[in-house]
């Protein structure tokens, strides 16, 4: 089996695990790294737990965030927001992720879930941006339509480093 479970990242002045927006997860969210510019990474481990909306996150933050939701390792939901250009969502392991949505409620199918990678880059982009970041559509749509192999987590740091607050 897969690891499952959170993966937060954001920049503010204080510990995330602090934060009001991030208070459902109870103690249990744990620092994985922290990055120049106060960007920090914290994971809640397992199929219990939820997070706040990352748009609350980068409303109390007052900067870009994002989470990443890994599927038995086989795949990534990612969902992210910035003070301006608000939320987005994204999708790593479409084919996996489908699988898991597909038809479970409502007929809903993972494009109902999650933009098309094409959008997703473009969001991406302006949430790097306001993130004090330049980065490349075609570097983030790579990343959000490749294979994401045995271990999906991978990809969503590889997410991170291209989108430069992270760096692999």
């Amino acid at each position: 089996m897969g690891y499952w479970g959170y993966v937060v990242v954001g920049r503010a002045g204080r510990p995330l695990a602090g934060l009001d927006t991030l208070a459902g997860a109870g103690g249990e969210l744990t620092l994985r790294t922290e990055a120049p510019d106060g960007w920090q990474v914290w994971e809640l481990p397992g199929r219990e737990g939820e997070l706040g909306s990352m748009n609350a996150l980068a409303e109390e933050t007052g900067a870009p965030a994002l989470f990443g939701y890994v599927m038995n390792g086989e795949c990534v939901a990612v969902e992210a927001a910035s003070p301006e250009s608000g939320v987005w969502t994204a999708c790593l392991g479409r084919d996996a992720m489908a699988g898991y949505l597909d038809g479970r409620q409502e007929g809903l199918t993972v494009d109902d879930y999650f933009l098309e990678p094409a959008d997703a880059a473009e969001r991406a982009v302006f949430w790097a941006e306001e993130a004090g970041r330049e980065v490349a559509v075609e570097d983030v749509l790579e990343v959000l339509t490749a294979d994401p192999g045995p271990l999906a987590e991978n990809g969503f740091f590889r997410l991170l480093d291209v989108l430069r607050v992270v760096p692999e």
